[in-house]
């Protein structure tokens, strides 16, 4: 596996670490103990690091030096591809022929990588795109910078180079089609899980479950508490959830005596322009007295954070998924959304939370204001958003990433046959020609 930009091992909710993060862990984690060992490649970020660490039994995170260790930019990796790609093929050349049967990339930076490597290899390329910046820049918060041409260009050859891609839902997969040309028959779509024995339902139930959390976390018993959880930048909104809020008082000033709005996350992208940005909003707002600014915390405290929660608010202006959706409704937490990307998954609109058209924030405050009226809802929907969020368990996230791997290992064995049989995809089946007589009998034609 490939992660240029972010190591498995960073904090999620700082810098560049995020869902992807979360994503790389539990799926390696889950494929390892399937019988397929993973070497994760990444980007040393200080010297201090070994060149290898076991995260798992049958997990490697290999740090590859490229570039300087610190104060390197996301927007100035491409510059240093090429000593990425140098390494990892030196930490290859240690190895017998063929000790790598497959390249999984994450994000675009890895998907050049990748595609030299698996070239390079003679082995298939799958690679999950994550998020897609023509998708992004359709979808801007004001202000917000658009991605650069250069990834446009970049994520265009890497989807016309990958063997498989791999969408988190069929709105991504509609997405590389749409924008990207990709090939209908080798994109394969595969829902993203959650860590179903860390994010869970409290033994006693959702509501003592919320008011031991509150306890813990030093929360008052009877709040009304709408959380956010992410990285701090202009597409995850977390702005709209203040206004939302500041909406919410001007209407019912009282509700101030019993709100208090968490946020927990680091500056990330164009966030870290304005590290202080948001602290400055709430003053401006009138209502620093009732927001909690929390640093980024580890994901067993990050599991009290979502239970104690009335719900849980992602006002994204784009998700390819929306892993911390699906981790709260885990914890028997609701979620209010924006109704873009993959949140249409993640969130089962009406029963495990709310989806919300736009961001107008006096929208997510009329959603705020019915789990202010009804107390009770937090927790019928938040039983019913545990139920949904069964659903999404790695195990199964990881089996059917084995079979995507498998289809593309087969397919490459076949285009290796002897007279080079022609493979197309049609209505998601592979169709395979050859007018080799011995190729054909291998196939069972």
């Amino acid at each position: 596996m490939l992660s240029v930009h972010t190591s498995p091992l960073h904090q999620p909710g700082t810098g560049d670490a995020g869902g992807m993060n979360v994503y790389i862990v539990e799926l390696a984690r889950r494929l390892a103990a399937t019988g397929i060992e993973v070497d994760i490649f990444t980007r040393a970020t200080s010297a201090a690091l070994p060149p290898v660490v076991e995260l798992a039994p049958g997990v490697l995170v290999r740090h590859v030096d490229a570039g300087p260790y610190e104060g390197l930019a996301k927007e100035e990796l491409p510059a240093h591809l090429c000593a990425f790609t140098h390494g990892m093929t030196q930490a290859w050349a240690g190895h017998r022929p063929g000790h790598y049967d497959l390249v999984h990339s994450h994000y675009w930076l890895s998907g050049h990588v990748g595609r030299l490597a698996a070239q390079r290899w003679g082995v298939p390329l799958v690679h999950t795109m994550h998020t897609m910046a023509k998708v992004k820049n359709a979808s801007l918060a004001a202000g917000d910078t658009p991605e650069p041409t250069a990834r446009v260009i970049g994520e265009t050859q890497v989807v016309r180079a990958a063997d498989r891609l791999i969408a988190n839902t069929e709105k991504e997969s509609e997405e590389l089609l749409l924008h990207y040309d990709a090939d209908a028959g080798r994109v394969a779509v595969v829902h993203p899980g959650v860590n179903l024995d860390r994010f869970r339902l409290d033994v006693s139930g959702v509501e003592a479950g919320r008011a031991a959390a509150r306890s813990r976390l030093g929360l008052p018993q009877d709040a009304l508490i709408p959380l956010f959880v992410g990285r701090i930048q202009p597409l995850k909104a977390p702005d709209v959830l203040l206004r939302a809020v500041a909406r919410l008082l001007e209407r019912r000033p009282r509700l101030r005596e019993r709100i208090v709005v968490p946020v927990v996350g680091g500056p990330s992208g164009s966030g870290l322009a304005r590290p202080e940005g948001l602290q400055k909003l709430a003053a401006c707002l009138g209502i620093s007295d009732v927001v909690l600014f929390r640093p980024p915390v580890e994901q067993d405290q990050l599991a009290d954070w979502y239970r104690a929660a009335t719900v849980l608010v992602m006002p994204s202006y784009s998700e390819s998924f929306g892993l911390v959706a699906v981790e709260a409704q885990a914890c028997g937490t609701p979620v209010i959304a924006a109704e873009v990307g993959g949140l249409a998954v993640a969130v089962r609109d009406g029963v495990s939370g709310a989806l919300v058209p736009g961001h107008d924030p006096v929208d997510y405050a009329d959603a705020l204001s019915g789990f202010a009226d009804d107390p009770g809802r937090s927790t019928r929907m938040g039983e019913a958003a545990a139920r949904h969020a069964r659903s999404f368990g790695w195990e199964t996230a990881a089996a059917t990433t084995a079979r995507v791997y498998a289809d593309a290992l087969h397919e490459r064995r076949l285009r290796n046959l002897p007279g080079r049989p022609d493979i197309c995809h049609v209505e998601g089946r592979t169709i395979v020609s050859t007018g080799d007589p011995v190729a054909a009998a291998k196939l069972g034609a």
